[in-house]
């Protein structure tokens, strides 16, 4: 994990904590367990979330299918909603459904921008705060 994922991943934790979630950072993710597990578990006793963290500076995002696969597996599991957290250069964090995620030919996914910030949700609505009124 580079720095600059880290950095990513402990915001969005303290973002989670602020917000009354219980939230952690799983330093297995990444390849160090042959078991699937996502960047970031969280909860409030409501709503548990298993989140795949990436950041870019780029207009979209890819994804590995293991990655996603792993996380589907996690989240079904444990019990979780399986969420891609991508946070864009200058942007709000937006929370992507793995459902939603666009299937590349390679198999693998991605999230452009646009998807983000259509079909994902902000971080009040991701913890059920607050519901945003999309026009299609």
């Amino acid at each position: 994990m580079n720095k600059k994922g880290s950095r990513v991943e402990r915001e969005l934790v303290k973002m989670l904590w602020n917000a009354n979630c219980a939230a952690m950072r799983a330093p297995a993710s990444g390849g160090a367990t042959k078991k699937p597990l996502p960047d970031i578990i969280a909860g409030n006793g409501k709503i548990y979330l298993a989140i795949e963290v990436k950041s870019t500076s780029a207009d979209q995002i890819y994804i590995n299918s293991e990655k996603i696969q792993g996380l589907k597996e996690f989240s079904e599991i444990f019990g979780a909603e399986p969420y891609l957290g991508a946070k864009f250069k200058n942007k709000k964090w937006r929370f992507v459904h793995v459902d939603n995620l666009i299937k590349t030919r390679g198999e693998n996914y991605k999230v452009d921008i646009d998807l983000a910030f259509s079909k994902g949700l902000e971080f009040d609505e991701l913890l059920g705060k607050d519901k945003q009124v999309k026009f299609s």
